[in-house]
């Protein structure tokens, strides 16, 4: 039987004007777009989901007639020009995904770059270079934001991975020109918001990673949303310890203790079903080659660290997993980049694949598991911005979205 994948309908929770909402012909479009790929050694894109993500955008915009200057950053080149995070090797790429020349201007401001703005025609696509070559991105630094204002009629959103920085690209440019969203953010909001907003039932959050920190909101926010908990990776070893269970040299959180006990007490005060592994495969270091070994939680050592979820809690999660209608899965269940310890990792993403539900993944090295596992095609939705999502899951508001100008 196959799988029907087709997304539940969900409410639209964005108020905020969307690209069609304009009327773009002739008008100078400035597209926030996120194209923060990996490149190898060698300057060549090894995954082009990012750019491929923001198509349907761009295409719309040529098809309406827009003259389109597309902006993005990539990588951390700290406020100053570094070849190796140049955007040329994007340029390329885009040209070869639109089949259409993309011109490729070597700023993103001053008069260079007017200059070449001013001269572009109906349908016209250019690219700029990386906005983090200058300080003031980051800095949200308003003469900055302004300067980028005046390239254009209209300011488009679809970094959904950038939404969650208030710099002068998401945010502070939104001041100074009317701004919209892009089909990708929208999308986004949708299946994120959305779908916690109004799950079909059972619901289960799936939560991996090194750290309880770096999700502890969205535990707190789910914990009255979601029908069931499951909480692998180095995380889990911070809850297992505050259950009062010896964890070896595993990852904890000491200062995180406390706060582990309040959230399974919420969950549980909430009949929320809490799933923590109940084996793990243990090794005494991270290493392809190093001696490893399975144990149930109760007999984990000194000197060994739990870096994989074991057997048994791989079925214990995926019974859990099998009678889901919304997963949102955010983190991997080990050590899951040395394949010694990916097993987990690669067994919840096809459980997941294998669930008759909305599956929403989020976060980029979730991505990478069900690309690895090769089960991309059978979930519903992955989400393109992990530290967003995070934060659109613990309820925040996004600069970059919040700053969009309102439907009237």
């Amino acid at each position: 039987m196959a799988k029907n994948n087709t997304p539940v309908e969900i409410k639209d929770t964005l108020n905020k004007l969307t690209i069609e909402d304009l009327n773009i012909k002739g008008k100078r479009l400035f597209i926030r777009a996120d194209f923060n790929v990996p490149l190898d050694d060698n300057l060549v894109i090894t995954d082009d989901s990012r750019i491929r993500s923001t198509l349907p955008t761009i295409n719309y915009a040529i098809d309406e007639g827009a003259k389109v200057i597309l902006a993005s950053h990539l990588g951390r080149p700290k406020g100053k020009i570094d070849p190796k995070y140049s955007l040329a090797p994007v340029a390329k790429r885009l040209q070869r995904l639109l089949n259409k020349e993309v011109m490729f201007l070597e700023d993103c401001v001053g008069g260079q770059v007017e200059n070449a703005v001013s001269k572009m025609k109906d349908g016209d696509v250019v690219l700029l270079e990386n906005l983090r070559f200058h300080p003031e991105e980051e800095k949200n630094d308003e003469t900055f934001a302004k300067a980028l204002a005046s390239l254009c009629d209209y300011f488009i959103n679809d970094a959904f991975g950038a939404a969650h920085r208030a710099h002068a690209s998401t945010a502070g440019i939104a001041k100074f020109v009317t701004s919209a969203a892009g089909f990708l953010l929208k999308k986004e909001i949708e299946y994120l918001k959305g779908v916690v907003n109004s799950p079909v039932r059972p619901f289960v959050a799936i939560l991996g990673g090194a750290k309880v920190s770096g999700k502890i909101g969205v535990l707190e926010n789910l914990a009255d949303k979601v029908d069931k908990v499951i909480v692998g990776g180095g995380m889990a070893y911070t809850f297992i310890k505050a259950k009062g269970y010896e964890v070896g040299d595993s990852m904890v959180e000491t200062e995180m203790l406390d706060l582990a006990k309040k959230i399974m007490d919420k969950l549980k005060k909430n009949n929320v079903k809490f799933y923590l592994p109940v084996d793990s495969v243990i090794a005494e270091t991270i290493d392809q080659y190093a001696e490893t070994k399975i144990v149930p939680n109760q007999e984990l050592c000194k000197g060994w660290k739990g870096l994989d979820i074991g057997p048994a809690s791989v079925k214990l999660f995926s019974e859990a997993i099998s009678n889901a209608k919304t997963i949102i899965w955010n983190g991997p269940m080990g050590v899951f980049e040395v394949d010694a310890f990916s097993r987990g990792t690669m067994a919840i993403a096809r459980a997941v694949a294998d669930a008759y539900a909305l599956t929403i993944v989020g976060g980029g090295d979730t991505d990478y598991a069900v690309h690895k596992a090769g089960v991309t095609d059978s979930i519903s939705f992955i989400s393109t911005g992990g530290g967003a999502s995070l934060e659109l899951l613990e309820g925040k508001d996004l600069p970059g979205i919040s700053s969009l100008t309102d439907k009237k």
